[in-house]
């Protein structure tokens, strides 16, 4: 099939590459140039492992073209999927759709022929309708139909997403474009995804609803790990517990810090405001946003208590910035906020992640990235473990560190409290 894919963030152009390699015929656009330029010479402007080899390939093989003319990629297309970014709108919290409609309204001049419209990006209910609306001002409406299609890629795991997904959820009421979208997705549905049909606004909000859940598991299972420091209970027990009931599931009851990444927090605050709009009160998922704004807060006060309240000049070596490993992904993350709160005290702070060095603290007193694990915790009096990377796993501390005097923060339970007591660290970790 001839795809368009416009938009080449995370969702579009792993999209792309990955439709490319099932056989498709794909050209991305996006309005960068110099994003476009830099695919056309090999390299990926994301950290997604995989991916690069994935789009290469394809490219060397004429499936996959980038390129910033939106006219002809629409023209020469059967599919057209709508990839671009949907932020959070300061001060409102609703989702920024300005870059959805000017890709509907783009669209719109281009369509001669029967398309069928995919809108990916995440979009609040009753957006399909809205970009039908702006697409009929250009197009006849017997020439295109506009479908929701949401994805459900997660950072770090795309590529083993999109080729073994969970579900495909496809919403339109149009039976012929149903087929048409069955058959782009039949590789995938043999390997046993299931292919669900429901309606455009359906689609739309089932993205919402199961982002919103995975972020209320998560609140749900740090709120626990709260208590659990409170009443000497491990809440990984507490977890694996409650993970074994088949109706709770074990997935995401993972004590660590404030959730984060370009999905949860805009997803949560869009669908309270969308609820807001429709008269309807989300009490739920507002508290969970309030309890994850809390979270950032409650790890710094466990910082100070373990420095009791020394923080001016202390070393502290911060391990993975990112909000989750495998990715190099700030957005939401935890990290932005403990950095700047420690700086502000006069601490010293080297931080270390695989993906390399963050703009975000480029500017920030006393803040310093370093190249290997080593130089990140020399002679430190606090080692912060904040993303789980493999390579934070299994450290030998007796080898990193040649102070006998030190501390180490776990925000993600890597290890275990009583073999790091025999070892005679000061280790400290979450809900344990």
């Amino acid at each position: 099939m001839k795809i368009c894919m416009i938009g080449t963030g995370y969702v579009g152009l792993v999209s792309g590459a990955c439709f490319a390699d099932l056989g498709n015929l794909v050209v991305c656009v996006d309005k960068n140039k110099e994003k476009i330029d830099m695919l056309n010479e090999g390299h990926i402007p994301i950290y997604e492992p995989g991916l690069e080899e994935i789009v290469q390939k394809n490219h060397y093989s004429k499936r996959l073209k980038f390129t910033t003319d939106i006219n002809n990629a629409v023209k020469t297309s059967d599919l057209i999927f709508i990839c671009v970014g949907t932020p959070t709108l300061k001060r409102k919290n609703s989702a920024n759709l300005s870059f959805v409609f000017k890709a509907a309204s783009e669209i719109g001049k281009n369509i001669k022929k029967f398309k069928i419209i995919v809108c990916k990006s995440t979009v609040p209910v009753s957006t399909g309708d809205k970009i039908e609306k702006i697409i009929s001002k250009k197009a006849k409406r017997k020439n295109f139909e506009v479908v929701s299609n949401p994805e459900f890629l997660r950072e770090g795991e795309a590529i083993r997403d999109f080729r073994f997904p969970d579900r495909i959820v496809i919403g339109t009421n149009n039976k012929n474009v149903v087929r048409k979208l069955e058959s782009l997705y039949e590789p995938l549905i043999k390997k046993g995804a299931k292919f669900f049909v429901t309606s455009r606004r359906g689609a739309e909000l089932i993205k919402y609803a199961s982002n919103a859940f995975l972020a209320t598991k998560i609140s749900f299972i740090n709120e626990v790990a709260n208590l659990c420091e409170r009443t000497g209970v491990n809440v990984e027990e507490v977890a694996i517990g409650m993970g074994l009931d088949q109706r709770i599931g074990g997935r995401f009851l993972r004590a660590g810090p404030a959730y984060g990444g370009s999905c949860f927090p805009k997803d949560t605050k869009a669908l309270t405001v969308t609820a807001d709009l429709f008269k309807t009160d989300l009490s739920i998922i507002k508290s969970v946003i309030k309890s994850n704004d809390k979270r950032r807060l409650l790890l710094i006060r466990r910082i100070q208590k373990i420095l009791s309240n020394g923080v001016r000049n202390k070393r502290i070596a911060l391990l993975g910035v990112t909000f989750k490993p495998n990715t190099d992904d700030m957005r939401e993350s935890s990290s932005p906020s403990i950095i700047s709160f420690l700086s502000k005290k006069k601490a010293k702070i080297n931080y270390y992640d695989p993906s390399g060095e963050k703009k975000e603290f480029s500017k920030l007193r006393n803040v310093f990235y370093c190249k290997s694990l080593k130089n990140a915790c020399k002679n430190v009096d606090l080692v912060i473990i904040h993303t789980e990377w493999e390579e934070f796993k299994a450290l030998d501390f007796n080898k990193l560190y040649k102070k006998k005097k030190f501390k180490i923060y776990d925000m993600r339970n890597l290890y275990s409290p009583e073999l790091m007591k025999k070892k005679g660290f000061q280790y400290y970790s979450i809900g344990r």
